[in-house]
C-alpha cells in the first residue's frame, strides 16, 4: 500500500513566461526556487545538472522533470516541485521541446504521486496546450496538484458540447482495426473527442480505453466534442465511425461465406461430428494427432532488477521507438503482400504500445521502485487481463495482441528476455507466426508431429522442409492459429490444409484409421522404392531427392533415390552467423560425393534473395527482393561469394570425379546458376567457372542453369546453345509467371504451379533444350506431387528430384504408366483454362484422364 498522498501545494512554486537561455539555465532557474523555498540544498542543484547529463528527464508532451542523483536524496529538506512555464518553449534533447520545467525534490513516497499527477496530466494535450500560454499562475498551480479520479470509478457520465448519437452497426463490434482508426481521426484534431456507452466513458484518443468499453453490435453510444474547433471535429469523427460500416459489413459477409465454404466436404478425411476449424493451404501431406503449442505464447520469467528512474526510462523510451520502427516496417511489407487489411493489425499494435494509460502504468510501477522490464510486463499482463476480462471474444483477440507486441518490447529492453521456444514433453502440432528455413529444418519429427503457420505459403521453404522432414503441414492459417491455448487437441491434415479442434473421439478414431491406411498404402510403394521409375512401356524418368547436406544423403538413397537432383547450398549460409570458409564448403561438397559413391549430384551455386535473406551478409534493404538482386544476379556482384564457392567446387570435383566419369544427366558433378535471365549472364559464368576450373587443375563438369523466370523459358533455345542442362524451379516460375508472391498468404492458393501459363512454359523449356540435346530437370514442388511428375513427364523432362518423402510414390505412378498417355495428358492440361481444371484431369487411371 502506498503512503497517503501529502499535500504538496504549499510547496508548488509556480513563475509563468520564463524565457530561460538553454537547458542548463531552465535547471538552475527552477532549482533557484526549491532553494529559495528551502526544498533543497544548493548543493543539490548541481546533482540535477549531473542527472541530466546521463539521462533524458523529458516525459512527454512538453513537460520535462529534472531531479538529483538517487545518491543525493539526503539534500533534499522538504518536498516541493518548482514549475517554470516557457511559452516559446526551450530546446531539450533530440528535437523535444520543453513548455514545462517541473523541477521535482522529492521526499519518501511523494515523487510517487508527483509522477502519477504528472502522467495523467500529460494525456490531457488540449488542457496542456491552454496551461502553455495562460497568464493565471492558478491554472497551473490546480493542473499540477489535482489528483486523478480512483482507479475504476466511473466519474459523471456526462456529455460534451457538441455530440452525435449513434448505434453501432459494425457485425463484430468496435475491434481494433476501427478503434485505431477512430483514435487516429480523433488525434488529428485539436478538440476534445469523447465517447460514453452508458455510464461508460472513454477518450477518443485513446485507443485502450476505446476498446475497453467493449462495444458489441447493437450498443448505443454518444459521440461528444468540446474546444477549438469542435463542431468540425464532431463533423469528421463522425465521419470515420460511420465510414466504416460498410467495409465492416462486407468483411463479416466475406467471414460468413469463409465460414462456409470451411464447413464444406474435403477430397480424404472428413470428420462426422462437427469439429471447430481452422482452415489454410495444405504445405506437407499427412494427418497429426495431438495437443497444439504456440510458440508466441511461451511464458518467460521477468526479474524485477530496480534501477533509477531516468535510466530506465529512457531504455523503456529506446525500446518503444524500436518496437514502433519494426511495426511500421512489418506493417508496411504486409500492406506489399497482402494488402492495408491485414497490415492495419501492424498498425493497430503500433497503437497500443502508444497507449498512454499502459505507459504511465509502467512508469508509475518504476517509480514504486520496480524495473523498467519488470514493470513494463507487470503494466501489459494488467490492461490485457482487463480487456480479456471483458467477455468479447474479439477484444480476447485485442489482448492477444496486446500481449504479444508486449513481448517484442520485452526483449528490446533486455535480449535475454526473448520468449523460448521449449516444447512439451509429449508430441505436439507446432504453431507459430512463420518458421525461417533453418528454424524447420532444425524440427524434431519425434517431438513435432505436425506444423501450423499463420503465414506463408505452400511452395516457401518452410513448406518445402516440412515435406522433406514428413512432418504434416498447413500454412497461411491466418492470426486465429497464435490465439488458440496450448494444449488444444486437434487434427491436422495437410492434404486438405484444414486444423480441426477439439475434434470428438470418434473423429479422433476416424482420423488414426484414415492415416494407417494412408501408411498401408505407402509401405506398399516403400517395398517397391528401389524399383526405377520406368514406364510400361519402356521410358525410364530420371529420379533424384533434394538434399542440403551428406547427412540426408543415406535416407535419400534408402528411399529410392538414384542421386541428388539438387543441393540448395544457400544452407551452409543460413544456418551459422557468418560466410562458410572455402575449406569448410569444399569438406562439405566433398563428403557430398564421397556420400553418393558416384552417383550424380547437382549442386546449385548460392542462391540468396527473395524470401532467404542472410543477415551476416548486410545486402542492401530492397523494396521487392524477389524482382531484386538474387541468385546469380546476386553472386555476379559479389565474387567474394561466388569464386571462393566454385573453388571449392571444382577442388572436389578434382578429387572424387575419377577421368571418364560419365557425363549428360548421369555425371557425378553438375554445377547449376539459379536466377539467370540472359545470354550474358551465361556467358559471364562460364568464363569465371573456366578460370577457376583451370586455376585448380580440376576436370570439366556440366554446367547448367535454373529456369525460374519466363524470360529464360522463352528463350530457352537460345540459353541451350551455352548450357548443358537445364533445371526447372517451378515454384519461382510459377510466382513470376502469375505475378503472385508465393508468401502472400490471400494469393497463396492461386499460386498453383498446375496453372496451363506454367505447364506451357515448362514444355516450351523442353522444346527449347531438345534443339541442342539438353536434359531437362525439374526440382521444384509438382515433381514430388505423383499427378504433377506424370504432367511433367508428358512434357518432355527428363530427371524429377524432390524430397525423400516423396519418392516411392511418384515412381510408383510412373511406373504404371505409358508414356503415350503421359504426353497425352500433358496436352490436355496445357488445353485448360486454369489450374483446377488441369488437377481435375488427376483421377486414378492415367489412360482414362488422357
Amino acid at each position: 500500500m502506498l503512503a497517503p498522498t501529502p499535500n504538496l501545494t504549499p510547496r508548488l512554486l509556480v513563475r509563468t513566461a520564463v524565457a530561460p537561455r538553454d537547458k542548463e539555465d531552465a535547471i538552475a532557474q527552477a532549482a533557484q526556487l526549491l532553494i529559495a523555498a528551502g526544498c533543497i540544498d544548493p548543493a543539490y542543484a548541481d546533482s540535477m545538472r549531473r542527472r541530466e547529463e546521463v539521462a533524458n528527464t523529458y516525459l512527454g508532451h512538453g513537460v520535462v522533470i529534472p531531479h538529483g542523483m538517487v545518491d543525493d536524496r539526503h539534500l533534499v529538506r522538504e518536498s516541493g516541485l518548482a514549475v517554470l512555464q516557457v511559452p516559446d518553449g526551450i530546446a531539450w534533447h533530440d528535437g523535444q521541446t520543453a513548455h514545462f520545467v517541473v523541477a521535482i525534490a522529492a521526499q519518501s513516497d511523494t515523487h510517487i504521486t508527483v509522477l502519477r499527477r504528472l502522467t495523467r496530466l500529460i494525456q490531457d494535450e488540449a488542457r496542456l496546450e491552454r496551461l502553455r500560454t495562460t497568464t493565471r499562475q492558478a491554472d497551473i498551480a490546480e493542473a499540477f496538484t489535482e489528483d486523478p479520479a480512483a482507479p475504476g470509478s466511473a466519474g459523471p457520465a456526462t456529455d460534451l458540447r457538441q455530440r452525435f448519437d449513434w448505434t453501432v452497426d459494425y457485425p463484430t463490434g468496435l475491434h481494433a482495426r476501427p478503434a485505431s482508426h477512430w483514435v487516429e481521426t480523433a488525434r488529428a484534431c485539436p478538440a476534445r473527442i469523447q465517447v460514453r456507452h452508458g455510464s461508460r466513458v472513454a477518450d477518443a484518443k485513446n485507443l485502450i480505453a476505446l476498446l475497453q468499453l467493449g462495444l458489441r453490435c447493437g450498443d448505443a453510444v454518444v459521440i461528444s466534442t468540446e474546444g477549438d474547433d469542435e463542431a468540425g471535429a464532431l463533423a469528421r469523427i463522425c465521419a470515420a465511425v460511420t465510414g466504416l460500416s460498410a467495409g465492416e459489413k462486407a468483411a463479416a459477409q466475406r467471414a460468413a461465406e469463409a465460414a462456409a465454404r470451411e464447413a464444406s466436404p474435403v477430397a480424404g478425411w472428413n470428420p462426422a461430428d462437427g469439429p471447430r476449424i481452422l482452415p489454410g493451404i495444405g504445405a506437407s501431406p499427412g494427418i497429426a494427432i495431438g495437443p497444439v503449442h504456440v510458440l508466441a505464447s511461451a511464458e518467460i520469467t521477468v526479474p524485477d532488477e530496480p534501477e533509477p528512474l531516468t535510466s530506465g526510462g529512457d531504455r523503456l523510451h529506446a525500446a518503444l521507438a524500436a518496437t514502433g520502427d519494426q511495426l511500421r516496417a512489418l506493417a508496411d511489407d504486409t500492406e506489399r503482400r497482402l494488402g492495408k487489411a491485414d497490415a492495419g493489425i501492424f498498425r493497430a499494435q503500433g497503437e497500443l504500445i502508444a497507449d498512454t494509460d499502459l505507459i504511465t502504468l509502467a512508469c508509475q510501477l518504476m517509480v514504486e521502485g520496480h524495473g523498467v522490464a519488470f514493470a513494463w510486463s507487470r503494466a501489459v499482463d494488467r490492461l490485457a487481463g482487463q480487456l480479456a476480462a471483458l467477455g468479447n471474444p474479439v477484444l480476447a483477440g485485442r489482448a492477444a495482441d496486446l500481449r504479444d507486441v508486449g513481448r517484442r518490447v520485452l526483449a528490446q529492453i533486455d535480449p535475454a528476455l526473448t520468449s523460448g521456444h521449449d516444447l512439451p514433453d509429449e508430441p505436439c502440432i507446432l504453431i507459430a507466426p512463420d518458421l525461417a528455413p533453418s528454424d524447420t529444418a532444425g524440427l524434431d519429427p519425434a517431438r513435432v508431429i505436425g506444423l501450423a503457420t499463420a503465414q506463408g505459403g505452400p511452395t516457401s521453404h518452410t513448406a518445402i522442409l516440412a515435406r522433406t522432414l514428413g512432418i504434416p503441414a498447413v500454412v497461411a492459417g491466418g492470426a486465429g492459429l497464435l490465439a488458440l491455448r496450448n494444449g488444444t487437441r486437434a487434427i491436422l491434415d495437410g492434404s486438405a490444409g484444414r486444423l480441426y479442434l477439439d475434434p470428438s473421439e470418434a473423429d479422433i478414431a476416424s482420423a488414426a484409421a484414415w492415416r494407417e491406411r494412408q501408411r498401408e498404402t505407402a509401405a506398399e510403394e516403400a517395398r517397391e522404392r528401389a524399383r526405377p521409375a520406368r514406364t510400361r512401356d519402356g521410358h525410364a524418368i530420371a529420379i533424384g531427392a533434394n538434399v542440403n547436406n551428406p547427412e540426408q544423403v543415406p535416407f535419400a538413397l534408402d528411399q529410392g533415390a538414384e542421386g541428388v537432383g539438387l543441393m540448395r547450398t544457400e544452407f551452409l549460409f543460413l544456418e551459422r552467423g557468418e560466410s562458410p570458409s572455402e575449406d569448410e564448403q569444399f569438406e562439405t561438397y566433398r563428403d557430398m560425393l564421397k556420400a553418393l559413391d558416384g552417383r550424380p549430384l547437382i549442386v546449385r551455386t548460392l542462391d540468396i534473395g527473395g524470401d532467404k535473406q542472410v543477415a551476416h551478409l548486410q545486402l542492401p534493404r530492397e523494396e521487392n527482393p524477389f524482382l531484386g538482386v538474387r541468385g546469380a544476379r546476386l553472386l555476379l556482384r559479389r565474387p567474394d561469394l561466388m569464386e571462393p564457392q566454385l573453388r571449392a567446387l571444382y577442388r572436389a570435383a578434382r578429387e572424387c570425379v575419377a577421368p571418364g566419369a560419365p557425363g549428360g544427366k548421369d555425371a557425378p558433378l553438375s554445377i547449376m546458376m539459379p536466377m539467370i535471365t540472359s545470354v550474358p549472364e551465361v556467358l559471364r559464368l562460364r568464363e569465371t567457372c573456366e578460370r577457376i576450373r583451370a586455376e585448380a587443375g580440376a576436370p570439366e563438369v556440366p554446367l547448367g542453369i535454373m529456369i525460374e523466370v519466363p524470360a529464360a523459358a522463352i528463350q530457352s533455345d537460345a540459353l541451350a546453345q551455352y548450357c548443358d542442362f537445364f533445371s526447372i524451379g517451378t515454384n519461382d516460375l510459377t510466382q513470376y509467371a502469375l505475378a503472385i508472391d508465393r508468401q502472400n498468404t490471400e494469393l497463396a492458393p492461386e499460386a498453383d504451379s498446375l496453372h496451363p501459363a506454367v505447364l506451357r512454359l515448362i514444355h516450351m523449356t523442353c522444346e527449347g533444350a531438345a534443339r541442342h540435346r539438353r536434359f531437362v530437370g525439374v526440382c521444384g514442388g509438382i515433381a514430388g506431387d505423383p499427378f504433377g511428375a506424370c504432367l511433367l513427364a508428358g512434357l518432355g523432362v527428363h530427371e524429377l528430384s524432390m524430397t525423400p518423402r516423396d519418392l516411392p510414390g511418384v515412381k510408383a505412378r510412373l511406373r504404371a504408366a505409358e508414356m503415350g498417355e503421359l504426353r497425352a495428358l500433358a496436352a490436355r492440361a496445357c488445353a485448360q483454362e486454369d489450374a483446377a481444371a488441369v488437377r481435375a484431369l488427376d483421377t486414378a487411371g492415367i489412360g482414362d484422364a488422357a
